[in-house]
């Protein structure tokens, strides 16, 4: 009996030793997790909230920071926030359930639920809409250059439409080219609510949310609605923090708000049958373009890789919220992170706390080269560089050893990684640069490249600045009938022209060619008739050639 006891004790004190080293393991990963997070993890800056999952079950859940700073409540994984462009998923799904139904199809011109929309050289399908292919112009950029305010007005579904149905040209042809929009999944809502004859929130709330149990997610469409437990939104400001909120009641492409705690569900939805497999299958399935070429977005999802494993994922942004959620399928592991300010980076932050708990499954990539270079090699790539296709603008600047790359108002350095190739840092993305020799010249065009994105940058010469009696010819009042006539200024501030309208007063334009300018990485060419100005072609980001004309 005796030794029956010690043998059992021996393996309890065997199971307890297990359990114990396991106990250490996990709290050494979730020390690194904390690490990660530390520098939000204070009683006085914004914050973030924190799930990993394995398996189905959250193993690790924190709040770090504040969720409402002026409050004094600290963040808990429990807060909701607005995810911004992680809704698509869920706007995608309703979309689904309908083409299950076999009450829309993929390859239905759109013009069949909104008859208003303009014929364009192409039809645009409901395909088109769901893998980011329409050529469609972003209405948030549309509804900002109309002189709606994302921190004060509120623009109607109605008026969001009419500037949508009010737009001349589309970006590209439907199908040529994977271009991200907002657009597409606004109306992919309103697909959905003129089948269903149900609100967009009302029918994921049937088909999505209360099957999953997810009861603390909705779509709002009323930014005066009460949301309780919700995490403020911030930007920084020269004092610490302001509060930063949207009253943008536009669903579909955002505007979805949610937990963490819901989010675990719904990642649970892809791995059982809950909503059926068929569905969640169609959700995880990519489009191609024109070209049979296949692109990596499917309905509202990133199918790519990290470190040499697959990954779902999706970020967004929107006003003062970060979102970042990313499922790596193979090994039933996911990170879903949620923040309340403008300036974090949740993709990375996930990716991060992913190097922690499957480090030892990933390939890492070669390191890059980053030595210095020649003097002869960094002056022969600076200079100003324009995309032939849209007509807006980069620049390669000089910095010390290295060249800087200036990207839509943004410096990013660069490292080289082989002969004319770099690679962009400080951004989450794989995204490098070439330098191309055509011709003669020692560098003449730059080739980007990014998942699912590549442009080419054709070297432009740089001119002389120019007088103020040159830059004269330019002010004045300019307005466009695909902005509803909102007025916009150019002005002379500084020795420099300046774009103003209702929404505010732009950096100054960088003049680049003749009649060209920069505004970040956007660029405005002035049209002249009879040698005098006579309007101007604004091309920015997911909004390209629209017209002004001069009063």
């Amino acid at each position: 009996m005796r030794k029956i006891f010690l043998k059992l004790y021996s393996l309890l004190g065997f199971v307890s030793l297990i359990f114990f080293a396991s106990f250490l393991v996990a709290d050494e990963k979730t020390d690194k997790v904390d690490a990660i997070f530390a520098k939000w993890d204070t009683t006085t800056t914004p914050g973030a909230a924190l799930a990993i999952i394995q398996d189905g079950k959250i193993i690790y859940e924190r709040g770090y920071g504040m969720a409402k700073i002026e409050d004094g409540i600290v963040m808990t994984p429990q807060k909701l926030f607005n995810i911004a462009s992680v809704s698509k998923q869920f706007t995608a799904a309703c979309l689904g359930i309908l083409i299950q139904q076999g009450r829309v199809n993929l390859d239905d011109d759109i013009r069949t639920f909104f008859p208003e929309m303009p014929q364009y050289d192409r039809p645009i399908l409901v395909k088109h809409l769901v893998y980011h292919t329409s050529g469609l112009r972003d209405y948030s950029t549309l509804l900002s250059l109309a002189g709606f305010r994302s921190n004060s007005d509120c623009p109607t579904v109605d008026e969001t439409l009419r500037i949508i149905f009010s737009q001349k040209r589309l970006n590209n042809l439907p199908g040529e080219v994977y271009s991200y929009t907002n657009t597409g999944y606004f109306l992919i809502g309103r697909i959905v609510e003129k089948v269903s004859g149900q609100s967009l929130n009302i029918f994921a709330q049937e088909h999505l949310f209360k099957p999953l149990g997810l009861s603390h997610t909705f779509f709002r469409d009323d930014h005066t609605q009460i949301v309780r437990n919700l995490a403020t939104g911030y930007r920084p400001s020269d004092k610490g923090y302001k509060i930063c909120v949207s009253h943008w009641d536009l669903t579909g492409a955002t505007n979805l708000f949610t937990s963490i705690e819901d989010l675990s569900m719904w990642n649970q939805a892809f791995y059982s049958n809950e909503l059926g497999q068929d569905l969640m299958d169609l959700l995880q399935t990519t489009g191609e373009l024109n070209s049979g070429r296949k692109i990596g977005y499917a309905f509202g999802l990133e199918i790519g890789a990290y470190k040499g494993l697959k990954t779902v994922r999706h970020d967004g942004s929107h006003v003062g919220y970060r979102s970042g959620f990313v499922r790596f399928p193979e090994q039933r592991f996911s990170v879903i992170c949620l923040t309340n300010l403008s300036t974090q980076d949740p993709t990375s932050l996930c990716n991060k706390v992913a190097d922690v708990y499957l480090a030892d499954l990933m390939v890492e990539t070669k390191k890059d080269e980053t030595g210095a270079l020649a003097k002869e090699e960094i002056e022969e790539k600076v200079g100003n560089y324009q995309d032939q296709r849209d007509r807006r603008w980069i620049s390669i600047l000089k910095k010390e050893d290295s060249l800087e790359l200036t990207i839509n108002g943004t410096k990013l350095p660069l490292a080289s990684t082989r002969k004319k190739v770099f690679k962009i840092l400080n951004i989450p993305d794989d995204v490098s640069i070439e330098f191309l020799t055509v011709g003669n010249e020692n560098t003449s065009e730059v080739l980007l490249q990014a998942p699912d994105v590549t442009r080419t940058y054709t070297r432009v010469a740089s001119i002389a600045p120019l007088s103020q009696e040159q830059l004269a010819e330019y002010t004045g009042e300019y307005v466009s009938e695909e902005l509803f006539n909102t007025p916009h200024r150019c002005v002379i501030e500084k020795d420099h022209l300046i774009l103003t309208s209702r929404v505010g007063q732009s950096d100054p334009l960088m003049s680049m060619a003749k009649d060209e300018f920069a505004l970040g990485e956007s660029g405005i060419e002035f049209v002249r008739q009879g040698g005098k100005i006579t309007g101007f072609r604004l091309n920015c980001r997911r909004a390209i050639s629209i017209e002004f004309v001069k009063r």
